[in-house]
């Protein structure tokens, strides 16, 4: 059992169990959740006391606010939020990704895991879409889905969390959705190839229908390959998903939303083949810019022993003929971030989320 600030949390007593019955151990390919929902729901708001008691030594979240982009169009159904998070994968964390501003004690799990879950708390996707889970089936697979999220994790066949000692299992791109507004359709697992060599970057796509309009759309997350010198392999990469994206989505005829940390400035190849693909999709956080054109100039910002590192690398891309972007969530400032970037005691990972809120066009063949 986990002790959580001064008390025993009765959530984590409960999910303890669950745990000794070997659910952690499941690091094989299993690409679907093992089954626990003889677990009782949570409240979001007692989780989150549960997780504000654990930091409450830490500093206060950030404050983020969201930019209204709606146009002149009414929408007559509830937005659908989307998230988007590398969440930094604990074993890199602590192992090999030395964030040299970073103390250690910022990093560990017993807290960071609840600055991670107190930031999609706070926003409350309705899709959650994460890159570099690798505490899945101990912390988000049984939290989430008692707070009602249905769960599917891929992991990377050739994890480097694997080569840190005392790991826990590979780390993949996972992807949630809240049962009482989704039904599955269908879902997808696919490991991206490049030059036809199957490589260790994968991604999830999901064919939903809406139930409150009986709308289709697919959902896909996925994490390209990462470092300087290696942009010619993400752009094959990009251009298999894309391909793989084309079959899924019927040649767009279903709408089309992708998260994921593609390690890719807009300069690079693999941003224009997404920018520029008969999808016809655009990046939703170019619409905070003045001109609706221009990327953030930052989603991630760390310092490593080789220097200061502040990228834009992480993009919500959606089919701009069949949804609108109703808002975005803002990007922390410099100011926020502070002299020692990311992550640090007030932020868990290395990467910024990225959150939208999405409409139904009514007329999407209109502007196809």
């Amino acid at each position: 059992v986990c002790s959580m600030g001064n008390s025993t949390s009765r959530l984590y007593s409960a999910l303890a169990k669950t745990l000794s019955s070997g659910a952690v151990s499941q690091h094989q390919d299993c690409l679907e959740q093992p089954d626990l929902a003889q677990l009782d729901p949570i409240d979001p708001k007692d989780l989150l006391e549960e997780c504000q008691i654990v930091l409450q030594k830490r500093p206060p979240r950030f404050q983020r606010d969201f930019v209204d982009l709606k146009k002149n169009t009414a929408s007559n159904h509830r937005p659908i939020r989307v998230m988007q998070w590398n969440i930094l994968a604990q074993a890199l964390g602590e192992g090999k990704d030395n964030f040299v501003q970073c103390p250690m004690e910022a990093l560990k799990w017993e807290e960071r895991k609840c600055l991670i879950l107190e930031e999609i708390l706070a926003y409350k996707p309705d899709i959650l879409c994460l890159q570099e889970v690798d505490h899945y089936f101990d912390t988000f697979e049984p939290l989430l889905s008692r707070l009602g999220y249905q769960c599917t994790f891929f992991p990377k066949p050739w994890s480097p969390c694997l080569d840190v000692e005392q790991n826990n299992g590979p780390d993949g791109c996972a992807l949630f959705f809240l049962k009482d507004r989704f039904e599955l359709i269908n879902s997808a697992n696919i490991r991206l190839t490049a030059m036809k060599l199957k490589t260790n970057q994968v991604a999830i796509a999901q064919t939903l229908k809406c139930n409150e309009t009986g709308r289709l759309f697919c959902i896909a997350v996925t994490h390209l390959k990462a470092r300087t010198g290696w942009e010619r392999f993400r752009s094959a990469q990009g251009c298999d998903l894309l391909q793989n994206l084309k079959s899924i989505t019927q040649g767009a005829k279903i709408p089309l939303i992708i998260c994921g940390d593609f390690n890719a400035e807009p300069t690079e190849e693999v941003y224009r083949e997404f920018s520029n693909s008969s999808l016809n999709l655009n990046s939703a956080y170019k619409l905070l810019s003045p001109d609706g054109q221009s990327e953030p100039p930052y989603t991630t910002w760390k310092i490593r022993p080789s220097g200061e590192c502040r990228h834009t690398l992480d993009y919500i891309w959606y089919s701009q003929h069949a949804l609108n972007v109703n808002s975005a969530l803002g990007l922390l400032t410099e100011e926020q971030i502070g002299p020692n970037r990311l992550p640090s005691f007030n932020y868990p990972s290395d990467h910024l989320s990225l959150v939208c809120d999405f409409s139904f066009n009514p007329d999407p063949d209109r502007l196809l």
